[in-house]
């Protein structure tokens, strides 16, 4: 794992370039301590740079920017091909006994693209990346994503630069930077959580969407952008061409193909190791890696004491009845309110999802023993996981058909309680319902079912259920929503199902935009590599051809996943209600974290800063403390732009 930062375009001396440029490249070395790299092409006006944190190939011969053995091609490169191997013995075996430096997946990399061209190369790998590659005969700049959006890729131009990197924080140290808030792209925040590939917080700025590859010559005044694998074409025709056999069948397979997955994840020159939560996909990842290793996998948990939120004691039996090689660690509220400080260097732009806190403890723990930990990230999304797929189908399914006076008397029924009576009532009663749906926070479910009854259709209803502003152009300033690939999901994937809809629109924005970011940037924090074997593109292609009767089969989600697991674990260790990974952000902010919110959210600060309805901000902060409603979510939306900021400006 690496950070890579380059421009095409600059003006001053080659000596200025080169040391402007080790300023810039020094704001990704967390994602890469071991090793640095600078390429420069006066000629071209070219940077390349890159950070190095080694996992394969430890030696000189792995150093990057790296040029190819043809002289044609100059690579920085952030990832892992997990089949470099293949790779390399089928370049051997077509061009003969190919002369190597070493055995780095970057050079198999640039020799697969000296051979076969850019993006035959590209679909030839199986892997997370991202790279910018220079072409010295065309004097062309490539910059691709992996498939799914593993490794994070920005661009832009600023002045007479084409920036591009890792991470965002290289941007500012260019002479030319401008870093306009892009209010629009604020308003994206504060419905999802994160903002949308391909916007950014700042206006001209960009995200490189995953399965993309964009071209640049000087001069240009925008690349050129094309994607070399369709998502949307990978649901399509796996709807279209449903898996043919049996339901033992689908398990057989959905098993082999993790275990292919995890026979190249689980290669590495470092000491190697997993997250272990005890939900369904991790135990089911680091079952099988128990599986396929002669010695105890490495897991690593954390766990709380705050009633809910603790799942390290499910954790630590999956770890005991496998036999793995476990460490857990309990956290304490001052613990995870130490992280809050550090959210706005870690997160390159505004982001706020909280489960970014037990993210990165863990990730630091893990750090303490290996450099690269496995997840189970993207088991929800491709097996059919969330409850609000089926909550939202079977709802919906009623509530479209009731006249519109009956719903208007059932929303004001159902908000006449705050959230918090609603727990309070519903407590006693959870016992007796089936554990799969002893869900938490009743009444927050409860107030978001009686916002779907005044919706109008399937797109509606998903979106409501995905924002915490509902409307976001009211509360951010000059905001109009950028349109995304979330409605879009909707209106052109062209599948029937509601649930599959649901899925697609996930896969390809809360994935790689949320999930996935969480995760990145949380273990870069403190240089540890993170893979997500579950995010294979082989299965999940295999994943599409499975009806969604056989996805939630028996009325279990995840039904094929935990068949698998049920291989390795007995049911009665992982049977239990979905809890999540969250802290308690909604009490913080009433306790400990209520000062430094006061601060952020005061109403001169607001009203100085421009960028929200102060009186909007301060009627939800007044309800949240009251009790009134548990407005969590969207108050640490606009907490996170806030610490952001703050920090921004006083760089």
């Amino acid at each position: 794992m690496c950070g890579i930062f380059g421009m095409l375009g600059w003006s001053g001396s080659l000596g200025d370039v080169k040391s402007r440029s080790i300023e810039m490249l020094n704001e990704v070395t967390r994602r890469g301590p071991d090793d640095y790299g600078i390429w420069l092409c006066n000629e071209s006006q070219l940077v390349l740079a890159h950070r190095r944190l080694s996992i394969v190939d430890l030696s000189s011969s792995g150093h990057q920017p790296m040029e190819s053995r043809c002289g044609r091609w100059v690579i920085a490169f952030n990832g892992e091909i997990y089949n470099h191997s293949d790779i390399r013995d089928e370049l051997n075996s077509s061009d003969g006994a190919m002369s190597w430096r070493g055995h780095s997946d970057t050079e198999v990399l640039l020799a697969a693209i000296a051979t076969y061209g850019i993006v035959p190369a590209l679909k030839k790998c199986v892997g997370m990346f991202a790279f910018a590659l220079w072409d010295k005969r065309t004097r062309q700049l490539t910059l691709a994503r992996d498939r799914i959006g593993e490794k994070p890729l920005y661009y832009g131009r600023q002045g007479k630069s084409f920036l591009f990197g890792s991470e965002l924080s290289s941007f500012y140290k260019h002479p030319e930077w401008n870093g306009d808030i892009d209010r629009h792209s604020l308003a994206l925040l504060m419905r999802h959580n994160y903002i949308p590939a391909p916007y950014t917080i700042f206006r001209g700025v960009f995200k490189l969407k995953p399965a993309h590859v964009a071209t640049f010559r000087l001069g240009d005044s925008a690349p050129r952008i094309e994607s070399y694998w369709s998502h949307k074409e990978v649901a399509q025709r796996g709807v279209s061409s449903v898996f043919s056999g049996t339901a033992e069948d689908a398990v057989l397979e959905t098993e082999r193909l993790i275990k292919q997955s995890l026979s190249g994840q689980m290669l590495a020159d470092v000491p190697l190791g997993a997250f272990l939560s005890g939900g369904i996909d991790s135990s089911t990842v680091v079952a099988l890696m128990q599986s396929m290793s002669n010695k105890p996998v490495k897991t690593f948990s954390i766990g709380f004491n705050e009633e809910g939120y603790n799942e390290a004691k499910h954790a630590k039996n999956i770890a005991e009845h496998l036999g793995t090689a476990h460490t857990e660690l309990y956290v304490s509220a001052t613990d995870a309110l130490n992280v809050v400080p550090l959210l706005p260097s870690i997160y390159s732009e505004p982001f706020s999802d909280s489960s970014q806190i037990p993210t990165y403890l863990v990730s630091k723990l893990a750090r303490e023993k290996v450099t690269v930990s496995l997840s189970g990230d993207g088991g929800d999304e491709l097996f059919c996981g969330y409850s609000r797929y089926a909550i939202s189908e079977e709802l919906w399914g009623k509530i479209r058909g009731l006249p519109f006076p009956i719903r208007k008397a059932l929303v004001k029924m159902l908000r006449f309680p705050s959230p918090s009576t609603w727990d309070k009532f519903s407590a006693p009663f959870m016992r007796f319902f089936p554990e799969r749906i002893r869900y938490k926070n009743v009444g927050d479910k409860l107030h978001k079912l009686s916002d779907l009854l005044t919706l109008e259709d399937e797109k509606d209803v998903y979106r409501r259920l995905i924002s915490h502003w509902s409307d976001p152009a009211a509360l951010v300033i000059g905001a109009t929503e950028h349109p995304t690939a979330v409605m879009d999901a909707f209106e052109s994937s062209q599948l029937n199902n509601f649930v599959q809809k649901m899925m697609f629109a996930d896969q390809i924005s809360y994935l790689p935009d949320d999930i996935l970011v969480k995760v990145d940037r949380a273990a870069m924090a403190v240089s540890l590599e993170s893979r997500v074997p579950l995010l294979d593109h082989r299965l999940i292609e295999f994943a599409w051809s499975l009806p969604v009767e056989l996805l939630r089969k028996d009325g279990n989600s995840k039904w094929p996943l935990r068949q698998v697991l049920y291989r390795y674990v007995p049911k009665a260790l992982v049977d239990r209600p979905k809890m999540g990974f969250g802290v308690p952000i909604g009490d913080w902010l009433r306790g400990a974290l209520r000062e430094w919110g006061e601060s952020l959210l005061s109403e001169e600060k607001l009203i100085n800063d421009t960028f929200f309805n102060a009186s909007l901000v301060r009627q939800a902060w007044t309800s949240h403390q009251s009790g009134a409603q548990n407005l969590q979510y969207q108050l640490w939306d606009i907490l996170m732009f806030q610490a952001w900021y703050e920090n921004y400006q006083g760089r």
